[in-house]
């Protein structure tokens, strides 16, 4: 519910091309390590790079295309700390809208992918003017399409009330809004809980990141909001991407978790050990991002039986396309059989997929 494939400053890349290097490479790296996802029972991702960290929908649409058995929801919205970006700042507040709607009902740049996932930021200054103003304008764009929203938050700042405030004050259903990078609040669990009870959905997204807090303390957080009853309430990821320009190459080396498949292969096994049940595994991982995405009820999305089998399915094969799906052997994942993914899969075909 928030990965990257690309995250750049476009006009510095475009200036000084030489660390991007050759586009077919940087291309075929992309397709190499998505490729792997389908293979570990991940048939969807968000794309949540926005204005503001240089995206580019078609190099996303190339990219989707060669990786068939992967949906790649993407995302509108705008990705500022403070200001407005100045190509907004003196036109009508409802232009920010108005755009934000036409990549959600008409495509994205001529390429026709619709988005399907609004995003805005509210880092550590908090509400100020130019970010109230974006995150109003996202507000209305998806009080106008029902598209969800996800944001970008500063965990120590605590800004949720502030942002709830305004959420509620716009129409903005809570239960479609992901109140993004709450994992690294692994010291407040009782204002999570605060967020949850409000109805919004904790993105508990940056697993790998050990900058801001460790495997453990991000997995005992999550763990410790199942106890308290809200894994309906959650959404897990890792808020990675295959290139990312805000660092030196090289600098983050020393992250090694921080990659696709760690969820799948470190986190839920940790979790399953420390007392997390298969259905709040299922509702983390399957019926809560397909509720919110569909924008149907999680009670659409059948839970599972009292015991599934491991997690990933052992032998399981490439996962289908929900939109291609082979006539079955059973659910390849949990909560996921044929007609639930159909439900996503008509969404996903009337709106975001390539």
């Amino acid at each position: 519910m928030h990965e990257h494939v690309f995250v750049m400053t476009a006009d510095v890349q475009q200036n000084y091309p030489d660390e991007w290097g050759d586009e077919d490479q940087r291309v075929a790296d992309a397709v190499r390590k998505l490729s792997d996802l389908p293979k570990h029972g991940i048939d969807t991702i968000v794309d949540v790079t926005v204005v503001g960290q240089g995206r580019d929908i078609a190099r996303i649409k190339r990219i989707a295309e060669q990786v068939p058995d992967l949906n790649i929801v993407v995302a509108t919205g705008i990705y500022t700390f403070d200001e407005v970006p100045l190509f907004f700042s003196r036109r009508p507040k409802e232009t920010m809208t108005d755009f934000f709607i036409r990549d959600i009902t008409e495509g994205i740049a001529g390429t026709g992918v619709r988005a399907g996932m609004l995003k805005c930021a509210v880092d550590e200054k908090g509400l100020t003017d130019g970010v109230e103003r974006v995150l109003r304008s996202v507000a209305r764009a998806h009080a106008a399409t029902g598209v969800p929203i996800t944001i970008h938050t500063h965990s120590a700042g605590q800004h949720g009330p502030q942002i709830v405030e305004v959420l509620t004050s716009e129409g903005v259903d809570l239960s479609r809004v992901v109140l993004g990078h709450s994992g690294d609040a692994v010291d407040h669990p009782d204002y999570l809980e605060a967020m949850a009870k409000t109805g919004l959905t904790l993105g508990m997204d940056r697993f790998g990141i050990d900058h801001f807090a460790t495997f453990k303390q991000r997995s005992d957080l999550v763990a410790e909001m199942c106890r308290r009853g809200f894994a309906d309430r959650m959404v897990l990821s890792h808020d990675c991407s295959c290139y990312l320009d805000w660092f030196t190459q090289g600098a983050l080396a020393q992250l090694k978790d921080w990659h696709y498949l760690h969820v799948s292969q470190d986190v839920i096994p940790y979790l399953r050990d420390h007392g997390v049940t298969e259905s709040q595994l299922d509702a983390m991982l399957t019926r809560t991002p397909a509720s919110i995405l569909a924008g149907l009820p999680a009670s659409r999305f059948r839970s599972p039986p009292a015991s599934w089998p491991a997690y990933p399915p052992p032998d399981s094969g490439p996962r289908q396309h929900p939109g291609r799906l082979a006539p079955p052997p059973p659910p390849a994942r949990p909560g996921a059989d044929r007609a639930q993914l159909r439900i996503i899969s008509d969404h996903f075909s009337s709106s975001y997929q390539f």
